[in-house]
């Protein structure tokens, strides 16, 4: 397929490409398969049925994984998300890996005894090459965009994902473009610059400068990692269960506590158990998945509450950047995962948010961005509802590194000041 592109404005500075190779014969991927109408498609970079208008996802043949896969095999990969590469639609050998994946799970003894809870555990991926989740899913994303032989990597992002787009995209050798609100935490921002991609402040919320990024895809060359190439980009959350699975010895939690924002984390890392079982990796997933959103944007958890299939936006008006997408791509199917799993769907207070972030940090010495804070207080008040019981073995995930929002806790940073001198040090400390 030929593109006729017209150079505007400083747009020249990528020199852009006028092709990109349609389709990736896979032999593990079936198709793209529509989520709701359940069409096929191809393996292109497209996301939207042209149908019904559904999200296309990636269709896989798990009987020839079956015969592939296996826990040795998983053991004896790399210690990054890529050691679950026949779960994944990847074909070329060489991926775009800059060490993401395979972190910590962590027993939160400290914060578990606090809460009433015996088997917490932590899930930390703010220690990822950019410090989120994100890397998981731009580093499958990366890859298929030079399988289609794209040069420019681009996003719209609430602000992780144009950290792990820009980092990635260097390591790729590609050209990178991110679209991101113009009200993002400084640090985000800063934290992306570094990587030499082309920074795109939008006056709008992210919604509008979704649909802007849509505008662009249709228009331009560009592998749009959550538009264009969504359905490949999704797939890199998955990991988080297989890891998770792997960690805790080929079994799952009876609790998943996960932020959401499209709702697509949350959908997915139940898609992961499922595959899992599917190829004979694991025997029973009996998880309670339990989703958790900022009240100033929580159309997910409002719909859930009502007992709505649909998810209607809302203007976000929360502390939480990182999960304030008022209108959820994958919110019903986010819906179907949480009455599936008989979870349970929470809404934070901007004030429990700062309590959440507070409380990791000197329970388990982790210190976690707005969207951690969100869950921490989400588990707090799931215990205290006995919905997570006492000896139920509960994960917590982390999906971003609080230097990334420090804005938010610095106004509760409280110091005592002395003279170099021990006499005075004494008395600021009031030691005897």
């Amino acid at each position: 397929m030929q593109y006729n592109y017209n150079v505007q404005n400083d747009w020249t500075l990528f020199d852009l490409p006028n092709y990109y190779r349609r389709s990736v014969k896979l032999s593990r991927v079936k198709s793209l398969k529509c989520r709701e109408c359940k069409e096929e498609y191809p393996i292109e970079p497209i996301n939207v049925c042209e149908f019904c208008f559904g999200p296309l996802e990636v269709n896989y043949d798990y009987d020839l994984i079956r015969k592939n896969i296996s826990k040795d095999k998983i053991k004896s990969g790399p210690l990054t998300i890529w050691r679950y590469k026949d779960l994944l639609p990847i074909e070329n050998q060489h991926v775009i890996d800059i060490g993401t994946g395979f972190t910590p799970l962590i027993k939160a003894d400290n914060l578990g005894n606090l809460l009433g809870l015996n088997n917490l555990y932590i899930k930390n991926d703010s220690v990822n090459p950019t410090f989120s989740f994100k890397d998981r899913v731009v580093s499958v994303a990366a890859t298929k965009a030079l399988e289609f032989e794209f040069e420019v990597l681009a996003c719209v992002s609430t602000g992780n994902l144009m950290g792990a787009v820009a980092a990635h995209g260097a390591k790729a050798g590609m050209k990178t473009v991110v679209l991101f609100p113009s009200n993002l935490e400084r640090a985000k921002i800063v934290n992306s610059s570094i990587y030499g991609p082309k920074l795109v402040a939008i006056h709008g919320t992210y919604d509008e400068v979704n649909r802007l990024g849509s505008e662009i895809a249709d228009n331009n060359p560009w592998a749009f990692v959550n538009i264009n190439m969504r359905p490949f980009y999704a797939e890199g959350s998955k990991t988080l269960g297989y890891e998770v699975a792997e960690q805790l010895e080929w079994s799952v939690p009876d609790h998943c506590i996960v932020p959401a924002a499209s709702g697509e984390l949350h959908t997915k890392i139940w898609k992961g158990f499922q595959e899992m079982q599917e190829v004979g990796l694991l025997e029973k997933i009996d998880s309670k998945m339990h989703l958790a959103q900022a009240l100033g944007c929580s159309p997910i958890v409002r719909a859930f509450k009502n007992n709505e299939n649909q998810v209607q936006p809302v203007k976000p008006d929360t502390i939480v950047k990182s999960l304030a997408i008022g209108n959820p791509a994958a919110g019903p199917y986010a819906l179907e995962t949480l009455r599936e799993t008989n979870g349970e769907a929470v809404a934070i207070s901007d004030p429990k948010v700062i309590e959440g972030i507070q409380l990791l940090a000197e329970t388990e010495g982790i210190f976690t961005e707005t969207a951690g804070g969100v869950v921490i207080s989400a588990v707090k008040e799931l215990a205290e509802n006995g919905i997570i019981k006492p000896n139920e073995l509960a994960v917590a995930y982390i999906t971003g590194n609080g230097l990334k929002t420090f804005e938010v806790v610095e106004n509760t940073v409280e110091s005592v000041y002395s003279k170099p001198d021990y006499g005075d040090l004494k008395e600021a400390l009031n030691l005897k």
